[in-house]
Formats: structure tokens, sequence, C-alpha cells
């Protein structure tokens, strides 16, 4: 099982609270959990990544075990401890201004 953590606007557009938890067929990766995501909760499609592209949303952000991930490959697996539910995967939307 897989634990996420989603900013508060798309736990209200999903209608959850708190932490999801997923069930990944395959290789943990950043692309199984957004598929899993959206295939939980189709009204997030577009939401975290392009429709076309599949690539995050600018104000999007993906962490786990400390580590900023929104740049790395979608289909790295992910650490150990976020495959095995003892650690969340961690969508934050971030902040710009100025």
């Amino acid at each position: 099982m897989i634990r996420v953590e989603l900013p508060s606007p798309l736990r209200s557009l999903a209608q959850v609270k708190g932490e999801v938890q997923l069930d990944v067929s395959g290789p943990v990766t950043q692309r199984s959990v957004v598929d899993a995501i959206e295939l939980r909760y189709p009204m997030l499609r577009g939401a975290i990544r392009d429709h076309v592209t599949k690539q995050r949303r600018p104000f999007l952000r993906f962490y786990a075990c400390g580590e900023d991930l929104s740049h790395e490959p979608l289909d790295a697996p992910l650490p150990a401890a976020v495959a095995a539910g003892s650690e969340p995967y961690l969508v934050i939307g971030s902040i710009a201004g100025g």
C-alpha cells in the first residue's frame, strides 16, 4: 500500500481528508503512483500532470524521504520506504511571487 499526501486544493477536489492509500501494481515509480491516483480519483486527471505531455504541473513538486524528486525520471524506482508504505509520497503545491 502506497501512502500519498496531496495538497489541500487537490484533497478538496478529490473529496478526501488526509492521506490517501493506493495499491500500485508493478514497479513503484512516480508514473505508476500518479497513474494510480488518477485511476482512483479521476477528477484529478489534468490537475497533477498535463493531459497530453504527462509532465507534472509547474506549481506542483514531488518529494519522498526528504528528497525533491520533481526533476527525476518518471520511471525511476521510488525509495524502498515509499514502496513499503513506511514513508509517504508527497505532492506539494509550490509558491511563487515577489
